[in-house]
């Protein structure tokens, strides 16, 4: 499925920001049910969110994971786990861990590594129940849960071995595992498969878990008439389950990234395996199929990470050699992308493309002729071949496209306008939408005060774009960061919102954006 035809507003935020007064210090999928009955509140249609995947073993990156498929753990909400509250839930924690709850609770920022040890403890607990008073008494929900495996089959079988596996070599990457389970020897496995069946349960058990509460949070979004969309990432970690399950898709002596451009000058290198494109069209793209299905089974539509990659990887081998693009030709490119775009709204969901940084021509025109919407981000949308190159309009933005004022991966707009140089402020200061909802306010004079960030807002939501995706730092005009890019620091990924997401209706401050966002939905045809 393409873009949506109907003209639409939401607002980015990630799952682990936004975090409830009942949470344990990270959003979790609770926590979907207050922010979508907010933004419904607003006339927002749309709750962008970053990947949910599980992360790499010691990283805080949605875009670093351990598997393609699973639900991290981590954002599992432990009051709605019966298991957990039949044997006391909190009641059963330590003083010293409820100690470090509550310090989790209060930080400023995301705590991962406290959260995750206490939530692995209180969920490996909450299994032990599970497995002596449901799971061997074969009772309904112990049939309930083996239906979902049967289910989920699939992808749920290799990544709860892997993950029992993982645990068992004390989180040794895969290719430093014995000889026979590294490739995957068929009587290995199977031998793994008997000797961690309890491991191998509880990974399904949580992955039931969060299925079950994932289903539930759903329902809720779409009662209050808010769409969930996700993010599918362009690479997972290549110590991960997919990468194990399915080495003759990567190119393991090569790393993908991107080559040197304006922002860089010698490149990206992220670390992870690339693929293999000519074993994966052999094999009918099968794990991107998977990818797809999962995603559309997730969400109500997706944003496809690093587009441009998927027509033309560009990666540098281990062993220093010289770095290249796969496939090699434009002609090759262009089939290989618009044979995944396929793949992709295959399933049904809908989907959109990240197309930002150095894109080919062709792969924006194969965009446009497959109707997949790109991004259109304001401080970017200019006419760069013009004199002076002057900012677009956003009213002349294509229909099949999404406005927005920046992504995870920018500083906040508040930040951006008050760093501009003084010739880029007059250059937006000409554009006609912004003279009109700015006039005699000296905008050019001020700050990144409540009229500047609000005139910047509204033209974006008067502009042509069907969908429109705000962070939320940009809606309230914050400077916190979510994400630098190629750097790894403890506030990246950490960012919370200032106040408890089932507070949000009570908070003076979002009580008046809800009502502006509102007010905007409603006169540009987006509620």
């Amino acid at each position: 499925m393409t873009q949506s035809s109907q003209r639409r507003a939401g607002v980015l935020i990630p799952l682990f920001a936004c975090p409830s007064s009942s949470s344990w210090g990270i959003g979790d999928i609770g926590d979907i049910q207050p922010v979508a009955k907010w933004l419904a509140a607003a006339g927002q249609r749309v709750l962008q969110l970053l990947p949910m995947n599980e992360m790499a073993s010691g990283q805080q990156s949605p875009y670093s994971a351990m598997s393609a498929m699973a639900i991290d753990p981590i954002f599992i909400r432990l009051t709605e786990v019966p298991e957990y509250d039949a044997i006391g839930g909190e009641k059963m924690l330590s003083s010293t861990d409820c100690v470090r709850l509550e310090n989790a609770r209060r930080s400023r920022n995301v705590d991962y590594r406290t959260i995750r040890a206490l939530k692995q403890l209180a969920l490996s607990t909450a299994f032990t129940r599970f497995r002596e008073h449901e799971w061997n008494r074969e009772t309904a929900r112990a049939r309930a849960f083996n239906a979902y495996v049967e289910r989920e089959r699939w992808w749920i079988d290799d990544y709860a071995l892997f993950r029992a596996l993982h645990e068992r070599e004390e989180g040794r990457p895969w290719h430093e595992w014995p000889a026979r389970l590294k490739q995957r020897e068929s009587e290995a496995v199977a031998n793994a498969r008997r000797e961690l069946a309890d491991q191998i349960l509880f990974r399904q058990y949580l992955q039931w878990v969060a299925d079950e509460q994932w289903r539930r949070a759903r329902t809720a979004a779409r009662e209050a008439g808010v769409e969930l969309f996700g993010d599918l990432p362009f690479m997972v970690d290549g110590d991960s389950a997919d990468v194990w399950s399915h080495q003759s898709d990567f190119h393991m002596d090569a790393s993908v990234g991107v080559p040197p451009d304006a922002f860089s000058a010698t490149g990206q290198d992220w670390g992870m395996p690339a693929y293999r494109w000519d074993a994966i069209a052999r094999g009918n793209f099968g794990w991107l199929r998977d990818r797809a299905r999962r995603s559309a089974a997730l969400y109500d539509g997706y944003r496809i990470d690093h587009l441009v990659g998927f027509y033309r990887t560009y990666s540098r081998p281990r062993n220093g050699g010289t770095p290249s693009f796969e496939p090699a030709t434009e002609p090759e490119q262009r089939q290989l992308g618009e044979s995944l775009m396929a793949v992709f709204r295959e399933p049904g969901a809908e989907i959109f493309a990240e197309d930002l940084g150095q894109v080919p021509d062709f792969v924006r025109a194969s965009l446009a002729r497959l109707q997949i919407a790109g991004f259109r981000v304001f401080r970017w949308e200019r006419e760069w071949n013009a004199d002076e190159q002057p900012f677009r309009d956003p009213a002349g933005y294509p229909a099949v496209s999404v406005a927005t004022t920046g992504t995870h991966d920018t500083e906040p707009m508040a930040i951006w306008w008050d760093e501009a140089p003084e010739t880029e402020k007059q250059l937006i200061a000409k554009l006609p939408a912004l003279q009109r909802l700015a006039a005699n306010h000296g905008i050019l004079e001020a700050q990144f005060i409540p009229t500047v960030r609000d005139a910047l807002l509204e033209m974006l939501f008067a502009s042509g774009s069907n969908l429109l995706l705000v962070p939320v730092q940009d809606v309230f005009g914050w400077r916190d960061r979510i994400n630098v890019p190629a750097t790894v620091g403890d506030n990246n990924w950490t960012y919370r919102l200032p106040w408890p997401s089932d507070r949000l209706d009570q908070e003076p401050e979002a009580q008046e954006r809800q009502q502006t966002l509102r007010r905007w939905a409603e006169k540009y045809r987006r509620a």
